[in-house]
């Protein structure tokens, strides 16, 4: 019976997914947006419809717990495909516009994140500060807020057709390389949590078995027996390739670090290459994560956000939003310039390198597992993701209209002569 009842929540999750995924493309955003913001919502929402009696009828503890190892599971076969994607992407580099997009990018988004860990510090109380140690802290809320979504920004490059533009490779590089340096920062702070010794040593004990497992997974991988097993079964190879993910990934949150440390290196150890066999079974591990990862939004709005939507002040999400919306835009901008770009390239960087969504909530995730953020203090950042992520296609599109207006060539002044202008003088 609790299998029923939650493979029938989980329909419902679904179904409710695939509407806000259409409801985003009619208003023209990226798909995703739409996604985490019913997954985030229905909990909520539901609780204040139905009341918490009925509400605790409809998903009780035991279905709210399975639902949980679904969303879970699901995310961290996504993030396999994720850092498989930037293991690929680091390959393509153009060089030098990239380097300063991505110093740029980095450092003023990394510069905002610690004024507004130094601003909850001093002006928030402990509900949302927390108990973390100061520099763990600090350095977890600077990371939130530096990090871009190379999937969302992906999406959004195809679905304008600038995926083969030279901004479109500048900003997309840029955003692997920050997102890499992202997750090592995240595990830094993730270690700087742990103020007693042995926590310490619990915390290097989880990276040292997440690397083994990486270059254990990366050693079989790379062997031409599992190569031809891979083209020749590629559905059993996608159904080991999963449940090798999901097993490194409980391994190493056992062992005391966030199993979505696990999933990535599991990402970053698949052989990659234009004919390398295993692009095709991180596909299909990927869509089978994507397809159930609603899930994981509706359980952190059930989970955190459900009594936690009062609690946040408004001046937090005020200053958040502010401080992301600066960091990005203008250090993508500012990045961009440095490297020579031009003044309509660089807005349009600035704009894409603004795109947030999933990984930030993944951060944000690892950032909470770990006690190092707080639920308030996680809302805020939820916002600052959806805001900044929607606020990229309405503002890449009004770049593509300035640019367009200002290259329009200027016609013969009034009163001209009529040969002049039939010639072009």
């Amino acid at each position: 019976m609790v299998l029923l009842h939650v493979a029938a929540v989980l329909a419902v999750v679904l179904v409710a997914a695939k509407a806000g995924r259409e409801a985003a493309r009619r208003l023209r955003q990226p798909e995703v947006i739409g996604e985490i913001t019913m997954g985030l919502l229905a909990g909520p929402v539901a609780l204040a419809v139905l009341g918490e009696e009925t509400f605790a009828a409809v998903l009780p503890e035991a279905v709210l717990g399975d639902l949980k190892l679904v969303g879970q599971a699901g995310l961290i076969l996504f993030l396999v495909g994720l850092a498989h994607h930037m293991r690929r992407g680091t390959r393509r580099l153009p060089g030098r516009a990239v380097g300063w997009v991505t110093v740029g990018s980095l450092a003023l988004p990394l510069l905002c994140g610690a004024l507004l860990a130094l601003w909850v510090t001093t002006q928030e109380g402990a509900a949302v500060r927390g108990t973390a140690p100061l520099p763990a802290f600090i350095l977890m809320v600077a990371v939130s807020l530096s990090v871009s979504a190379v999937p969302v920004m992906a999406r959004i490059l195809d679905a304008r057709r600038m995926q083969g533009s030279a901004v479109g490779a500048l900003t997309l590089s840029s955003a692997i390389v920050i997102d890499a340096v992202g997750w090592l920062l995240l595990t830094l702070a993730i270690c700087l949590s742990t103020s007693s010794a042995n926590g310490l040593l619990h915390s290097l004990l989880a990276l040292a078995v997440a690397g083994a497992c990486g270059l254990a997974l990366r050693a079989v991988l790379a062997t031409d027996w599992a190569r031809r097993l891979c083209v020749r079964a590629p559905r059993p190879a996608a159904v080991a390739l999963g449940g090798t993910a999901i097993s490194v990934a409980v391994a190493v949150e056992h062992v005391g670090m966030t199993a979505i440390l696990g999933a990535a290196v599991v990402g970053l150890s698949i052989p990659a290459g234009r004919c390398s066999p295993w692009d095709r079974a991180v596909e299909s591990v990927t869509r089978a994560g994507a397809a159930v990862v609603p899930a994981f939004f509706v359980v952190t709005g059930v989970t955190v956000f459900s009594g936690t939507l009062a609690a946040t002040p408004w001046g937090l999400l005020t200053v958040t939003v502010l401080l992301g919306i600066v960091g990005k835009a203008v250090g993508g901008y500012l990045g961009a310039r440095l490297g020579g770009q031009s003044h309509h390239d660089a807005q349009q960087v600035s704009v894409l390198m603004n795109t947030r969504g999933l990984t930030e909530l993944i951060m944000l995730q690892a950032g909470l597992q770990s006690g190092i953020l707080t639920p308030p203090l996680v809302l805020a950042m939820v916002v600052m993701a959806l805001v900044t992520t929607a606020m990229t296609g309405p503002l890449l599109a009004r770049t593509e209209r300035l640019g367009a207006r200002t290259s329009v060539p200027v016609g013969p002044a009034r009163g001209a002569p009529r040969a002049a202008a039939r010639h072009g003088s």
